[in-house]
């Protein structure tokens, strides 16, 4: 009754699934790799971000350019405050608001993004404090630069004057009259009533829509192994059917094939 199984089209058949199960276990296991590795990430950065708050402030300088090993680290920058900006549509504790960036001006001739704090509401220049004046001395966390349509960051355009929509270098070299750091540091303690801004975990080592895609597609190939076995169980369970019915005479004839009926006899002669 299995005899079929040595037939061409069932070695084919065979081989295939053979093939084919290995391969998807492999792919859902190394999608499910990458996942727990963006969670490790995720539960390492999140770690050094906790740690760094407690280490000493170190010079500007020394932590560039920013990594994964940098960012979140403490930092310091002397300089004088120069144009301020404000980033609209960022949460904080769960309310809608936006970032007071002002630039500072070092002695090295660069700009440094610092975002002195964060207000509620809708942006509004009139609300967000004026900086210092004067040399000052700030401290924060070491941020790399923002990209639009990642963490939170906005991708629209159109932003009236005085905004900006991410905190990075490409982003403000329209926007303000000198070179800008590839950086940008939010400070420990907030100026003028505002709220700090905590440090973030640099980009692709969170739980992001990548990490969840990751686990998608693992969830995709283990499904594709299963219908594999699942479609080899059916194609099986219907060729022993037909074998049997082969056996039993209870298979019909294909389509199309003559039938043969006996012939009318010839009529007698003389009649």
């Amino acid at each position: 009754m299995y005899r079929f199984l040595l037939t061409p089209r069932w070695w084919g058949i065979n081989v295939f699934v053979l093939l084919a199960i290995p391969f998807c276990v492999f792919m859902g296991s190394w999608q499910l790799g990458r996942f727990e590795d963006r969670v490790a990430d995720h539960r390492a950065a999140n770690e050094q971000v906790s740690s760094s708050k407690r280490e000493a402030a170190r010079p500007l300088a020394e932590l560039l350019p920013v990594d994964k090993k940098t960012s979140g680290k403490q930092t310091t920058a002397t300089g004088r405050y120069g144009k301020q900006l404000l980033v609209p549509d960022r949460e904080l504790d769960g309310k809608r608001g936006y970032y007071v960036v002002t630039m500072l001006r070092t002695d090295g001739g660069k700009a440094l993004p610092v975002v002195r704090g964060w207000l509620p509401g809708d942006a509004d220049a009139a609300k967000a404090p004026a900086a210092p004046a004067g040399e000052v001395t700030v401290t924060g966390a070491l941020q790399a630069s923002e990209s639009p349509g990642s963490n939170g960051v906005s991708a629209a355009g159109g932003l009236p004057a005085g905004q900006t929509g991410a905190i990075s270098a490409a982003s403000l070299v329209n926007l303000v009259p000198y070179d800008v750091y590839d950086a940008w540091v939010t400070l420990t303690k907030a100026d003028s009533g505002m709220k700090a801004v905590p440090a973030t975990a640099p980009q692709d080592t969170g739980l992001d829509l990548k990490a969840f895609q990751n686990l998608g597609y693992t969830g995709e190939w283990f499904v594709f192994a299963g219908f594999v076995v699942f479609m080899w169980f059916r194609l099986l369970r219907r060729e022993v059917e037909f074998a049997r019915d082969t056996e039993l005479g209870l298979a019909e004839e294909p389509a199309g094939e003559p039938t043969h009926e006996p012939a009318d006899e010839p009529a007698a002669a003389g009649h």
